[in-house]
């Protein structure tokens, strides 16, 4: 292609504009004219270093490509097939091609690439495979270089793995070979348009009424809750409906590796971890944010997840006047909870003895969340237990709501949330504060 030359709009904005376009055949169909004209396209983009430009010059840029090359062309294409093509090289060119109708759908939860031609999605908790596909490796490597790039980021094989976020907050993950030996794979975690709140959770069956009153106490007593539990079991769908009940004349921070908390608050400061750039530079780690955080005069410090070192930095938090804070843990359960995040206080590079951190995280935390997705994909509060204290070196917990399974109804498990009749500790301290919890939320079976 010649040099791209400069044109002037009717309201005097620079766009880019291509002085010729590439020609097709006679008799091609579609597909082939779209492949031809993106693969030309993007190859001259690449060329000119133009991938990261302005989004809306590069709209223009596109759109002035296509109607060139197709009065230029012989291209038995008919008028509506013309739009169609400027759309879809658009969405190609800016957005995440072939995947556009999967981000459009509001039941797909996750959607994973394992190579150009195997496209698996999440729908209300079950994986199937698509029938959409993308050309090649190479047409999937564009894509999640375009991804990459327009978040400041850079993937190849000299750095094959990258972390991203999109505009809408889904989290993508992308690997190339050889990081991947089969090829290259795209792994995007969507979120709705519209926040789950608390009642849409309940009416899904997430936890009950009963659960949702006791923890609206905690919260607005100022209790300090870990969410525990594995992998999209929906802990920080969770974590996000609880957190509604926050005072709205609280100051919250929240820190994240990739921003997704949504909070109905006006006072809310996010902050958010940064990876190296490719000189190994520039690192912001959770853990850098969770000192800084302490010097903004919080009076809630949510932590998306912990993860390593900051998990001792959290404690301390709570252990010093930060009293409500929310975080969450990657756990099989609540016993499991507590050892991973002695495990995490470790890796802090502090030598401290066991009994030392146990005790840390007792006077810390009083109330653990786990949450799992069950076999049928429905997301549920398995059990809500307090932290009672140490019985020699051992953490003591004692359960106060737990799901109970009651057999199945075609594919769906049925149960019930109930109560174990035991009454926290929690409620004295919170009535030594003024707060009194109505002692019906703690019936043995209640729901």
């Amino acid at each position: 292609m010649q040099r791209i030359k400069r044109a002037e709009k009717s309201r005097n904005q620079t766009v880019l504009v291509p002085s010729t376009a590439p020609r097709s055949s006679d008799g091609v169909n579609y597909l082939n004219v779209k492949a031809d004209l993106h693969r030309t396209l993007l190859d001259d983009l690449d060329r000119r270093n133009l991938i990261g430009a302005n989004e809306s010059d590069l709209n223009q840029y596109v759109r002035d490509f296509v109607n060139q090359a197709l009065q230029e062309s012989v291209v038995p294409l008919n008028e509506q097939e013309r739009t169609r093509l400027v759309d879809d090289l658009l969405e190609e060119t800016l957005g995440v091609g072939p995947l556009a109708s999967l981000m459009a759908d509001p039941a797909v939860t996750d959607i994973l690439v394992n190579g150009p031609h195997q496209i698996y999605v999440e729908r209300f908790g079950q994986l199937e495979l698509t029938n959409i596909q993308f050309r090649d490796d190479e047409h999937l490597i564009r894509i999640i270089q375009r991804i990459a790039s327009r978040v400041g980021r850079r993937i190849d094989e000299g750095s094959p793995m990258v972390d991203a976020r999109l505009a809408d907050g889904s989290r993508v993950n992308a690997t190339l070979p050889p990081a991947t030996i089969d090829g290259p794979t795209l792994s995007i975690r969507r979120f709705g348009k519209r926040r789950l709140r608390a009642d849409d959770l309940m009416q899904l069956g997430m936890f009950s009424e009963t659960m949702h009153q006791f923890l609206k106490h905690m919260i607005v007593g100022r209790r300090n809750v870990l969410v525990s539990g594995g992998t999209g079991s929906g802990k920080s769908t969770f974590l996000g409906a609880i957190a509604e009940s926050i005072p709205s004349r609280e100051r919250i921070v929240t820190i994240e590796d990739a921003a997704e908390l949504l909070l109905d608050q006006i006072h809310v400061v996010r902050m958010e971890t940064r990876p190296p750039n490719v000189e190994g530079r520039g690192v912001i780690t959770a853990r850098d944010l969770m000192v800084n955080s302490l010097r903004m005069r919080p009076d809630r410090i949510i932590v998306g997840e912990v993860r390593s070192g900051e998990a001792l930095d959290m404690l301390q938090a709570m252990n010093t006047g930060h009293d409500g804070s929310l975080t969450t843990i990657h756990a099989n359960s609540p016993r499991d909870a507590l050892s991973r995040l002695e495990t995490m206080v470790l890796m802090a590079g502090l030598d401290l003895p066991s009994r030392a951190i146990r005790e840390q995280i007792v006077s810390a935390i009083q109330i653990i969340v786990h949450v799992r997705r069950y076999e049928d994909g429905v997301r549920r509060v398995e059990s809500i237990a307090e932290i009672a204290g140490l019985e020699g070196n051992t953490p003591q917990l004692q359960e106060i709501y737990r799901f109970r399974h009651q057999g199945r109804d075609g594919k769906r498990i049925q149960g019930i949330h109930q109560a174990t009749g035991i009454v926290p500790r929690v409620v004295d301290q919170l009535r030594s504060l003024g707060t009194e919890l109505p002692m019906s939320l703690f019936q043995n079976g209640g729901t």
